[in-house]
C-alpha cells in the first residue's frame, strides 16, 4: 500500500466549509481506481484540525488522483481556509 496523510489545520471561520468540501471530494475520490481508502478526520479536542488518510494500491494510483477535476476543485476550494499550509508525508502500508 502507498499511504499519504496530510494534516490540515483550518481557520475556525471555515470548518464547517471545509468539512463539506472534503465530503465532495471524498464521494469522488473513494471511486478512484486504486484508491483503497480516504478516511476524513476531525480532531476531537480542536475541531480545526484535520487528519487526511489516503491508501492507494501503489504510487500511481496516488498520482493520478492528484489529476482528477475532483482534487483540483478541492484543492482550489480549501486553500484560503487554511490557517496554515497542509502539510503531507509518504508511508508504506504494511498492515493489512
Amino acid at each position: 500500500m502507498y499511504v499519504t496523510i496530510v494534516y490540515v489545520d483550518v481557520k475556525t471561520d471555515f470548518v464547517e466549509d471545509f468539512k463539506e468540501a472534503c465530503q465532495k471530494n471524498h464521494e469522488s475520490s473513494i471511486l478512484e481506481s486504486g484508491k483503497l481508502r480516504f478516511d476524513i478526520l476531525q480532531m476531537h479536542e480542536n475541531p480545526s484540525q484535520f487528519v487526511l488518510y489516503e491508501a492507494y494500491d501503489n504510487e500511481k494510483a496516488a498520482k493520478a488522483h492528484k489529476e482528477t477535476q475532483h482534487y483540483a476543485l478541492w484543492r482550489e476550494t480549501v486553500a484560503d481556509w487554511m490557517a496554515s499550509p497542509r502539510k503531507g508525508a509518504v508511508y508504506d502500508g504494511l498492515c493489512p
